[in-house]
């Protein structure tokens, strides 16, 4: 096994602050560009909701599970793994070439990111002596005030200068340097024993109806929207001139 590396705890807290200003990041930041996606992509403005309804129930999803997920992969694995799928579904969203593949890209983007919130919390909390524990939660805590506030503008001005698939390509340099940085500075934890999972309490949480919820959304918007664009047939032109 390899020794503990003497790191400071800052470059950690940098790298975990911009992960979590990441994820924040996309809850707001798609607002503004929910006509310009709908335009595009040939949908309406409703149905473009769906790239953010998605998002936001796959992240519900996963934020519970963090803890036990954490101590059966190791919390530095799921934190890598965590940056890397929100990163490559980024990239994956401003690819996506229909709405259908955009809101399925998106719920892999909210599903990867649900983790990195409370991951970041706890790296901040182990690498970080009880003293200094007050200073790292408030420079964590600056990017999570300040992302849903510049979501927004900053959404709006990519898309008005550049186009909305900029919103989701914004995260690969951001997303890249994050994982470099973990990858460099932040040691393995290991714990002792292995968590056991609570089915009963698991079944009796809000997870097992946001699950449903994402099933019925996914399956109405494949047979709702989706597939009847795939099976619908224009009907032949007639000619507007008489044969003899």
């Amino acid at each position: 096994m390899s020794e503990h590396r003497h790191v400071n705890p800052w470059l950690v807290a940098l790298s975990v602050m911009f992960a979590t200003f990441m994820e924040v990041l996309d809850t707001t930041v798609v607002n503004v560009s929910l006509p310009h996606i709908a335009g595009n992509l040939s949908a309406t403005v409703d149905e473009a909701t769906w790239a953010l309804t998605s998002y936001l129930v796959a992240n519900a999803i996963i934020l519970p599970l963090t803890g036990w997920l954490a101590g059966v992969f190791g919390r530095k694995r799921l934190l890598m793994a965590s940056i890397t799928g929100f990163t490559v579904s980024s990239l994956l969203c401003g690819l996506a070439p229909t709405l259908s593949m955009l809101v399925l890209f998106r719920i892999i983007q909210g599903a990867t990111g649900g983790a990195l919130q409370p991951l970041s919390q706890a790296v901040l909390l182990e690498s970080f002596a009880p003293h200094e524990r007050g200073k790292a939660m408030a420079f964590w805590a600056l990017g999570i005030v300040v992302a849903p506030i510049l979501g927004p503008v900053l959404g709006g001005w990519l898309t008005d200068t550049y186009s909305w698939r900029w919103i989701f390509f914004i995260n690969l340099p951001v997303g890249i340097a994050t994982a470099l940085g973990l990858l460099a500075f932040m040691d393995e934890t290991h714990d002792k024993r292995a968590p056991s999972f609570d089915w009963f309490g698991f079944a009796y949480s809000a997870d097992v109806c946001w699950i449903l919820l994402v099933c019925s959304m996914i399956a109405a918007f494949i047979f709702g929207f989706a597939w009847p664009t795939l099976t619908v047939r224009t009907p032949p032109k007639q000619s507007r001139y008489l044969l003899p």
